[in-house]
């Protein structure tokens, strides 16, 4: 099992759990993702940071940007300055009994928790 946590964040993978193996969490709450639902949001986050590397030096310290990326049941958004942003996401399942979630995270969380899901992927990648 790994777990990490910081203020204002949560995350942890135990694939002993085969439904839900990841959890998700904020201030004051949480949710279980499916590894599937898991590599899903990782990849687009780490997609998201990516493209605001790519932009970084185009970017003056104290302007804003907005990156989203809609993907599969996901929908994502780096919004904030370049070094100090929030993440917010929404799964949305299709269907009878379909699961749904909305959460974000303010700066540091947003960064810090970006970061952790990094070190959890890459421990098992």
């Amino acid at each position: 099992m790994i777990q990490q946590e910081g203020p204002g964040w949560q995350l942890a993978r135990d694939p002993s759990r085969v439904q839900f193996p990841v959890l998700v969490g904020g201030e004051g709450w949480a949710f279980e993702l499916t590894e599937l639902e898991w590599t899903e949001l990782a990849e687009i986050i780490f997609d998201l940071i990516d493209q605001l590397s790519e932009i970084d030096d185009q970017l003056m310290p104290e302007e804003l940007v907005c990156l989203e990326i809609e993907r599969s049941s996901w929908w994502c958004c780096i919004d904030g300055e370049k070094d100090s942003w929030d993440l917010q996401l929404v799964l949305k399942h299709k269907g009878f009994g379909a699961r749904g979630v909305e959460a974000s995270w303010p700066a540091p969380a947003a960064q810090a928790i970006a970061a952790a899901m990094r070190i959890v992927w890459d421990s098992y990648h």
